[in-house]
């Protein structure tokens, strides 16, 4: 008996061996078919789905804690505009995927840092202009994004531009997941030792700073914690909407807004989601549906729910 993986035949002796090889270090015969399928294609996107999915949602909630809002994503301060030009400007000058995900991790860090900078810069609310100053830097770059793909070719470059920035795991193999390793990990460590601290800045400036905080720093901390999640999140799946914003809420929902328990309940939701979703836009028809298209649809009328019900779990009792 098999069944099939992709147009490949698949004999679940062949999947138990290739299980086996990843929890123990034993080398198994495995068809070279079967191999590439498992552990070249599959296996490096289910787990591109996860960390995706995770990053964003961790982001997006340690983001609505340090801001003080709930309507926060993780791409307030301009990183998912950032990274999309940078990708952009990549595909336009023909590059290989590898330079395409790191220019679009450095040019979605620059961007955060511009919106810093403007924050430091000017006088009056630090959260308030840093805010606006994303918004404003996401503009610019958004510009930037659509001169290239007004000057790209439009039957080669532009529908491949086009493709990264509503969002795709399609192009995801083991050398990518190298490469976002270490943010991700340096991200997760971080937020994961400071969700405690979050509840106080939910609470206000004035109240952390009585119980001893330096909210300066740490908004520093979290922002670059977050903003590393999300550019190396972005770098390999393209921009996905609406993960960061709805799955931080669904977690409130089950677990308040304590962010000792939120946060790791929002990296779980946020995997499961997004290997959902992708699993869905694989198998929905015969042509891949971009994961930005499913994740609007699926968040905005979630999103709209919780507008309109009683939720308030966004308190913090």
């Amino acid at each position: 008996m098999s069944f099939l993986v992709g147009r490949f035949p698949v004999s679940p002796l062949d999947v138990c061996l290739a299980l086996g090889s990843i929890i123990f270090p034993f080398k198994f015969n495995l068809s070279p078919s079967v191999y590439t399928v498992i552990f070249e294609i599959r296996l490096p996107r289910i787990l591109a789905a996860m960390l995706v999915g995770s990053a964003l949602s961790i982001s997006g909630a340690s983001f609505q804690g340090i801001f003080k809002n709930p309507l926060v994503s993780p791409d307030i301060l301009g990183v998912a505009a950032g990274a999309g030009f940078g990708a952009s400007l990549a595909i336009l000058f023909g590059q290989t995927s590898v330079i395409i995900q790191l220019s679009a991790f450095c040019t979605g860090l620059i961007a955060v840092g511009l919106s810093y900078s403007i924050s430091r810069s000017l006088k009056g609310d630090k959260i308030l202009i840093m805010v606006l100053g994303g918004i404003a830097v996401a503009a610019i770059f958004t510009a930037f994004t659509s001169t290239i793909k007004y000057v790209a070719d439009p039957m080669n470059k532009l529908p491949e531009i086009i493709f990264w920035l509503m969002g795709s795991l399609s192009m995801v193999n083991p050398m990518k997941l190298l490469m976002i390793i270490v943010p991700l990990l340096m991200g997760f460590t971080i937020l994961m030792l400071l969700r405690w601290r979050l509840n106080l800045m939910a609470m206000g400036d004035e109240e952390a700073v009585s119980m001893g905080i330096d909210t300066d720093k740490l908004r520093i901390v979290v922002i670059l914690a977050s903003t590393l999640l999300t550019a190396a999140a972005v770098s390999i799946s393209g921009i996905i909407g609406w993960v960061g914003l709805v799955i931080p809420h669904m977690a409130r929902i089950l677990v308040g807004p304590d962010h000792v328990k939120l946060l790791p309940v929002s990296v779980s939701l946020g995997a499961m989601f997004l290997l959902i979703v992708d699993d869905v836009s694989r198998s929905f028809g015969s042509i891949e549906i971009p994961l930005g298209i499913l994740t609007a649809i699926i968040g905005v009328p979630v999103f709209i729910y919780l507008l309109t019900s009683e939720y308030n779990g966004w308190i913090q009792k």
